[in-house]
């Protein structure tokens, strides 16, 4: 059975996989301007391959996050659901129902 601290760990797990979500986009985008200022330099080409390697793994943490977060979004809308069926009521359900709003803006750009 749902409860409302249940709702409130799902909710927190949101909003922090967006603010990964955010942070790992940050640092593709870091990484990318890094590793073309290095071709441009004329790099060593073993420090280059280190810093291509660097950029591939930071974007294939993208996609991860993306699925992590439509897994924890699935889940907080069935709790919320279940809490709202049985009536209960609190400060929870409606920062979920924000939260859920906010995550729903970030998944969707994605999904065109």
């Amino acid at each position: 059975m749902a409860t409302l601290r249940n709702l409130k760990i799902k909710t927190s797990t949101c909003k922090r996989i967006v603010k990964e979500l955010r942070s790992y986009e940050k640092e593709v985008e870091k990484e990318a301007a890094k590793t073309a200022d290095m071709k441009e330099k004329g790099a060593d080409p073993y420090d280059l391959k280190q810093q291509e390697n660097v950029l591939a793994e930071s974007r294939m943490m993208v996609p991860d996050c993306h699925k992590r977060l439509e897994t924890a979004l699935a889940d907080l809308k069935a709790t919320l659901a279940e809490l709202k069926e049985s009536n209960e009521q609190g400060a929870e359900i409606g920062e979920a129902e924000s939260t859920i709003t906010e995550v729903e803006a970030v998944v969707k750009p994605t999904e065109d």
